[in-house]
């Protein structure tokens, strides 16, 4: 009985795994109707295609995942950074067509490599300029903007036999804390949330979205559950008339695994509505992480289903239906391909290059070289490790030094300032919360006290207080964000397939 049940949770699970090639575990796991599996950084590689086809081979339903946005959060391109528009420059610009060709090129990256599900667009409406967690990922801070872009993206990425999954449901746009780490709390009037922060999932949901991500976050009108342990909420877009996959955000966060346990919030996700359980990134432990912890990590969520059907606090109805829903999506995505959604229908060659110019603006300066003082905050799990390589991209061959603001002080932070300086390129400082952090801000007027000239990039929402240095205005921790950028700051240099420091253009 208990290998009967053990098959059927299979198909609702959804995990992580280390390495570029499938583990054996997976692989047997996926024959025994294992939903499926989502892809981080650890798993990009050379050989994704071939690691795709295997997977599908050991399950030809398997849904196969990907938080690909663009802008500050990729896999694909996690060794380099996004060569993709991000949802607040796509929100900057304001052309749907642009979105949505931006959306059907995301799917045919993701199909590309045997991928059939992405992780966005992102529907949150970011009203909170503190937000650590959403901020540019999100397409603006008016809910009529940010719904007409994740439908347009939606239509864009399911032209392609590749599913969109709008998140993070009921809205994750209107919290100061990273469901990462806690569980975050909405304070604001439930008449104004349900106006603002729900109206994008609605708008989705009439277009005909794939599947929907919940947020860990708590609505106390709705009840004192995380929304993705509350069958109040997921109702919600039930009672609208969404029939597609309900996916929970990754249970191995914070405000799942340190409250009910990824087990109890598997079983309880379940019993709420939700139909895809989304483990997460056996990587987040860091040093902490055990050898086999994509394992143990699977396990724990398949054996908290498992306690939960046998003791009956879990209906086998419930987890049967959402078996259902997983393998009609597959069936859908498997019927479009055969339909010819495939192909390009026409589209002209994706631009991203000069959508993301037209996102940018602020300072143009006549530089022969950059010198880079970074000074944003450390990259959330979301983001995941692409951001590092942004402050390269702007600084091209020139020096770049990384500045812990929170964590160094101002006599460190004064000598990172001076050695830029001494390099004799533009002093440029980098930041990404110019109206929420004091000590970027106070650095940013030491940087203007010794150059004059200097420089601010800001590759996070756009400062709305005055800073000391003209500022250029990226909206993207991206490797295309920052070649914009520089492209400012060298604005009678050369231009041509490569820089004059050898970089070449975006891919």
């Amino acid at each position: 009985m208990t290998d009967e049940l053990a098959r059927l949770a299979n198909g609702v699970l959804w995990p992580g795994f280390f390495g570029t090639e499938a583990p054996e575990w997976l692989l047997g796991e996926l024959r025994d109707g294992l939903a499926g599996v989502v892809y981080f950084g650890q798993n990009i590689g050379d050989g994704l295609p071939r690691l795709s086809d295997e997977i599908l081979r050991a399950n030809p339903a398997a849904l196969i995942g990907i938080d690909e946005e663009g802008g500050s959060v990729t896999r694909l391109e996690s060794a380099t950074g996004s060569t993709l528009p991000g949802a607040a420059q796509l929100g900057r610009v304001d052309d749907v067509e642009a979105t949505r060709a931006t959306g059907v090129e995301l799917a045919r990256r993701v199909g590309a490599i045997g991928g059939n599900v992405v992780l966005g667009p992102v529907a949150d409406v970011n009203t909170d300029p503190r937000n650590p967690v959403i901020g540019v990922r999100s397409f603006g801070s008016d809910e009529g903007l940010v719904s007409r872009h994740v439908v347009a993206e939606v239509e864009g990425i399911q032209s392609r036999p590749v599913a969109a999954c709008v998140k993070h449901f009921p809205g994750h746009g209107d919290t100061h804390l990273d469901s990462h780490h806690a569980l975050p709390v909405i304070s604001l009037d439930i008449d104004e949330f349900e106006r603002v922060h729900l109206e994008p999932f609605r708008r989705a949901v009439e277009a005909g979205v794939d599947s929907i991500m919940t947020a860990h976050i708590v609505v106390p009108e709705w009840g004192p559950e995380p929304a993705t342990l509350n069958p109040r909420v997921l109702g919600m877009l039930r009672g609208w008339g969404f029939e597609g996959v309900i996916i929970t955000d990754a249970l191995d966060m914070a405000a799942i695994r340190e409250t009910v346990g990824l087990g109890g919030g598997a079983a309880a996700a379940l019993a709420a509505g939700a139909d895809l359980l989304c483990i997460g990134n056996p990587t987040n432990p860091g040093a902490a992480a055990l050898p086999d912890q994509d394992r143990q990590d699977f396990l724990a969520a398949r054996d908290g289903i498992v306690t939960a059907l046998r003791d009956g606090s879990l209906s086998r109805e419930r987890v049967e239906e959402a078996v259902q829903r997983n393998r009609a999506l597959a069936s859908t995505l498997r019927a479009r391909a055969v339909s010819g959604h495939s192909s390009d229908g026409g589209h002209d060659v994706y631009d991203g290059e000069s959508i993301v110019a037209r996102a940018v603006s602020g300072a143009v300066a006549d530089a022969a070289a950059v010198s880079v003082v970074d000074a944003r905050r450390r990259s959330t799990l979301a983001v995941d490790s692409a951001a590092r390589y942004v402050a390269r991209a702007l600084a091209g061959d020139g020096h770049t030094v990384r500045v812990d603001v929170a964590r160094t002080t101002v006599a460190e932070q004064d000598a990172a300032l001076d050695a830029a300086v001494a390099a004799h390129g533009l002093t440029v400082v980098l930041l990404d919360r110019p109206d929420v952090d004091d000590d970027q801000r106070a650095l940013v007027a030491r940087a203007a006290e010794r150059d004059p000239h200097a420089v601010a990039v800001n590759v996070g929402l756009p400062a709305e207080r005055p800073l000391a240095l003209p500022t250029v205005e990226v909206g993207a921790a991206s490797r295309i964000g920052a070649e914009a950028a520089r492209t400012r700051l060298r604005a009678s240099q050369p231009r041509g397939g490569s820089s004059p420091d050898g970089e070449g253009s975006a891919d």
